[in-house]
């Protein structure tokens, strides 16, 4: 005899893997029968035919086959109602009908910024989250670089997100869950953009995308300290700041103007990453291709750790074309170590309860 509450309980475990949450929670279990030793599953979708229901049936299959006396399984999908969708974005809003912002209170949300261009915003940004992620944590990104978009190409998502009810389920790849304007821009447009409109853009992404009660929330912030980042300290006061810059002097004079907006607007600085720090050659030597001791002299001035030094790594580059981030591509290599001891160092330094005097702007 099959235990049919134990199968029930089973089967509400299971996490839908888009919503990532369980399936009791979001009332999709909406049938389940028992014949002899084969049971029947009937699941209602919010949205019918998504690239990951194969990954749902599957998981519903093996948690049934996992319960005593169930020698075969079935899984049938539907769709739900207008009203059952209604009621799943209720449940993820809490209950408001709110237009707010969907962040957990217990989410650590760190911006990547930099006062320029071409230092590897979006590079740290990525393998930080993934390195995160590998540690158990769980990642978003948001993709605030409207203009110059990356993020989904380096995670290697390649599929747009759900709509369920006017709520955005950000796709997921290497366990980090990630929302750009790159889902939808065609790729012969450009983002032509001011204040207002790229307002609205990030308000989207922080109130109409679904983040649930993530761990950490990654900011992949645009060069300089203009629209979007004014726009970003309104919605996310409490975030903190990641400055990336190269060993170049000049990088690491730009980027503390990146520090300067985050005293502007009370942002506590976590501390510096210099990235293209050096280059191994086949001889085993390190070139310091860009100079040395721009992170450290910037760490310095501003009185915060400097948390990594990222070497050149031709694995990340091909990695950052080709979807495969550096520590599934090369996990033996001194990048992937760097990011893990980044993502160690940053998962350590807690937020500050009060503002932080002890940042100096020399």
């Amino acid at each position: 005899m099959i235990d049919e509450a134990a199968l029930r309980a089973a089967i509400e475990q299971v996490t839908e893997p888009e919503i990532h949450r369980s399936l009791g929670d979001l009332g999709m279990v909406k049938e389940l029968a028992v014949a002899g030793d084969t049971v029947r599953m009937v699941v209602a979708l919010p949205v019918p035919g998504g690239s990951l229901t194969p990954q749902l049936e599957s998981d519903l299959t093996t948690a049934a086959m996992a319960i005593d006396g169930v020698a075969a399984a079935s899984v049938e999908f539907t769709a739900m109602t207008d009203e059952e969708r209604a009621q799943l974005t209720a449940t993820l809003k809490g209950g408001s009908d709110a237009r707010e912002v969907t962040i957990s209170n217990r989410t650590r949300v760190l911006t990547i910024a930099s006062g320029k261009g071409g230092v590897g915003k979006s590079s740290v940004t990525t393998n930080l989250g993934v390195a995160l992620a590998e540690n158990g944590k769980t990642v978003g990104i948001i993709d605030a670089d409207v203009w110059g978009f990356s993020i989904p190409k380096m995670l290697g998502i390649d599929r747009p997100p759900s709509v369920v009810d006017q709520m955005i389920m950000p796709p997921e790849a290497h366990g980090v869950r990630a929302i750009s304007m790159d889902y939808f821009v065609q790729p012969d447009q450009a983002v032509i953009w001011r204040g207002p409109m790229l307002h609205k853009a990030l308000e989207q992404f922080l109130v109409d995308a679904y983040w649930g009660d993530i761990d950490y929330l990654l900011i992949d912030m645009p060069p300089g300290t203009g629209d979007i980042a004014i726009s970003m300290s309104q919605f996310l006061p409490r975030a903190q700041a990641l400055l990336v810059t190269t060993p170049q002097p000049t990088a690491q004079r730009v980027a503390k103007r990146a520090a300067l907006m985050a005293a502007k607007v009370n942002q506590e600085v976590l501390g510096v990453v210099e990235n293209m720090s050096w280059f191994t050659g086949d001889d085993g030597k390190r070139y310091q291709i860009f100079g040395a001791g721009g992170g450290q002299q910037l760490s310095e001035e501003l009185n915060v750790p400097l948390l990594g030094q990222v070497p050149l790594l031709p694995a990340m580059r091909e990695g950052a074309d080709s979807g495969i981030p550096v520590a599934i591509a090369a996990p033996e290599s001194d990048a992937a170590a760097a990011f893990r001891d980044l993502a160690e160092r940053v998962d350590d330094l807690k937020p500050r309860i009060r503002s932080h005097p002890e940042l100096i702007i020399s």
